[in-house]
């Protein structure tokens, strides 16, 4: 329970920072559309920029195709190190049009944190006793992922970035 003044929830003074790692019992490498998901990867292991290029290599042309927005998709990733790297970097200028990056844990701007949000919900709704059974569901789930769940997160990035330009980079109710 946390006490403080009506409205004042969302206030710098009243949130606790994080920092994202590879916690958790699953990762996962995925990617979106506004017409839905594409191909699910999962990492075992601490990932690096060799890995997440392998990743790219793989999975994103694939899934672009996938989701019928081949050859004109645009490559949407914060800047995670990984992302960062001279050898990804370098890929991405010959394989993608357009690379957008967004600041590292801003789910404000990233709609596929939300996804994962999303996904999580879904799989907690299940008595999972391994690994192999966690896998086996998170691709059942992501697999039945509607395209309007993609749609209307991707529709509502004008009002995330009103709102972030109102809250002066600040929490958003997002």
């Amino acid at each position: 329970m946390v006490w403080r003044k009506p409205n004042s929830g969302l206030e710098m003074k009243n949130l606790t920072l994080s920092v994202k790692h590879g916690g958790g019992s699953q990762m996962v490498w995925g990617c979106m559309s506004a017409v839905g998901v594409g191909n699910l990867y999962f990492i075992d292991g601490m990932m690096d920029k060799y890995m997440y290029l392998g990743i790219l290599k793989q999975n994103l042309k694939q899934s672009a195709e996938k989701m019928g927005i081949l050859p004109h998709y645009k490559l949407y990733q914060d800047n995670d190190p990984k992302h960062n790297a001279h050898i990804c970097r370098l890929w991405a200028l010959y394989h993608c049009l357009q690379v957008i990056r967004t600041p590292t844990q801003s789910s404000n701007l990233n709609p596929i944190e939300n996804i994962w949000g999303h996904l999580n919900n879904r799989i907690r709704k299940f008595k999972i006793s391994s690994k192999n059974e966690l896998r086996e569901k998170l691709r059942s789930e992501w697999d039945k992922m509607e395209g309007n769940v993609c749609a209307n997160l991707m529709k509502s990035m004008p009002e995330r970035l009103n709102e972030i330009i109102k809250c002066k980079g600040g929490p958003t109710h997002y």
